[in-house]
């Protein structure tokens, strides 16, 4: 397998959650380990996800999991995720359902490089960058 470069979401007790609504975006297989399935089911975050990964048939992987016990993460901090292409329904599609029940920065509509481009916080606290590159 070639080396792949993809975003590795931290989360605060809601991966699972977080990781299915991703799914239900994008599509896909998605696979979710707890730390109980890890050696630690007596543990008090044995249902919480130590390692979940979402791969879809459009080429995307997306990892998450949840924080250890005393490891809290900020919602949103030193990361996005960016979407890019130049299918216009699709790309919209997905921004729709991101941008749902979440917060918009920066409105999708076209800018002045050309492209149609947004800024997203999901309702998760993820922020999402889509561009639909400029037909040319």
């Amino acid at each position: 397998m070639a080396a792949r470069l993809n975003p590795y979401l931290n989360f605060n007790g809601d991966a699972r959650q977080a990781m299915e609504f991703y799914k239900e975006v994008f599509g896909g297989t998605l696979d979710l380990n707890s730390y109980g399935d890890f050696g630690q089911a007596d543990a008090p975050n044995a249902d919480k996800i130590m390692h979940g990964m979402l791969e879809t048939t459009g080429g995307f992987t997306l990892m998450g999991a949840d924080n250890p016990p005393g490891m809290e993460s900020e919602r949103g901090s030193s990361y996005s995720v960016s979407l890019s292409g130049d299918d216009d329904a699709e790309l919209r599609g997905y921004w729709e359902k991101l941008s749902e029940g979440g917060s918009v920065s920066v409105p999708l509509e076209k800018q002045m490089w050309g492209d149609v481009f947004g800024m997203c916080t999901d309702r998760f606290g993820v922020p999402w960058m889509v561009n639909i590159s400029a037909q040319s």
